[in-house]
């Protein structure tokens, strides 16, 4: 727990233990950002952390060459951590990658026929999941600063932010018509993993959670981070600093921070115009960030395949869990003789 009488929300202050140097304000932590309004989420993770407690293993969603020193660390601590990501690799076909979550709110075909009129590298992929629920004055700033950007993009509105005000705003200013040939917009569902393997895409402007986050990796796209609650803060930490391979559009509170003196604004449009181009210029840092994020989704294709890190931990939980049926037999058979 944070000292709250020392740390106030904007100070920053290092994370002990840990062997990158890492610093966070109380407002980025989940501890930090606990409300009254968000006492549903303290709910959740205790609850998750008295299932774990009573869990003989733990599954995770990442492979083992992606954050080696935070595996083992977590391995002192915990019994039986399997590593058997990134799951999302196992969707091989198109068909698999389409259907990955909800029914995608576009045929497929137009999406890559537009996907395939664009240069290698050169499109923004922007979306932010389905459980944030950003301001109207906040989107509209996302879609100001992804029309200046100049860079072609496709922007996902979905879930609690596509509401009649934010199309009311689309319709008035004409945006599509602006941005005609170069921005596509998305209502609702998307293929996000389909989308994302395409060669056309050269970055991707998202909320950092854990899933898109690894798809973004295993796809060897570099990001723009834009947290927002939760984990999310850490997250970003981990991709723009640890990583390397990405930028961040310069979020500083939680969501749960935002106020009506900021009318629901955490950057402005200048702000993602600014770290979409960073992110997508050709200079010898961009560059950098996407031969690491090459690398990285190699890496993270070997973990998958036969002798990978998470194919061998995934032939490990087999073996664990046919032992334990295993001494339940056993078990049963001794108390049955002994009757």
């Amino acid at each position: 727990m944070l000292n709250e009488t020392k740390i106030h929300d904007k100070d920053s202050f290092l994370i002990p233990n840990i062997p990158h140097k890492i610093e966070f304000t109380k407002g980025q932590t989940l501890n930090g950002n606990i409300t009254k309004q968000s006492q549903d989420m303290q709910s959740i993770i205790d609850q998750i952390k008295q299932s774990q407690d009573l869990a003989r293993g733990t599954l995770i969603n990442t492979f083992e060459e992606l954050e080696p020193w935070y595996v083992d660390s977590y391995k002192k601590v915990v019994n039986n951590v399997f590593c058997v990501g990134p799951v999302s690799l196992c969707n091989k076909e198109i068909d698999e990658m389409v259907d990955r979550g909800n029914k995608a709110s576009i045929d497929e075909h137009i999406c890559l026929k537009w996907l395939d009129s664009m240069k290698p590298k050169s499109v923004v992929y922007a979306c932010f999941g389905s459980l944030c629920s950003i301001s109207f004055l906040q989107m509209k700033e996302i879609g100001l600063g992804l029309e200046s950007s100049n860079v072609p993009f496709i922007w996902i509105i979905r879930g609690l932010n596509f509401t009649l005000e934010v199309e009311k705003w689309l319709r008035d200013e004409n945006f599509e018509e602006k941005v005609k040939g170069r921005g596509m917009i998305i209502r609702g569902w998307a293929p996000q993993v389909l989308i994302l393997t395409h060669p056309s895409i050269g970055g991707f402007l998202t909320h950092c959670g854990w899933n898109s986050t690894l798809e973004g990796i295993s796809c060897g796209v570099s990001m723009i981070t834009f947290p927002m609650f939760a984990e999310q803060f850490y997250n970003e930490k981990f991709i723009v600093n640890i990583l390397k391979i990405g930028v961040r559009v310069g979020v500083e509170v939680s969501i749960n921070s935002w106020n009506e003196e900021k009318n629901g604004v955490l950057v402005n449009k200048d702000q993602v115009k600014n770290a979409i181009n960073q992110l997508m210029d050709k200079g010898l840092e961009s560059e950098e960030r996407r031969k690491i994020a090459k690398d990285l989704a190699h890496i993270s294709k070997k973990a998958i395949q036969e002798d990978g890190s998470s194919y061998l931990n995934i032939k490990l939980l087999i073996e664990d869990v046919m032992d334990q049926l295993k001494n339940k037999e056993r078990e049963a058979n001794n108390v049955a003789r002994t009757m």
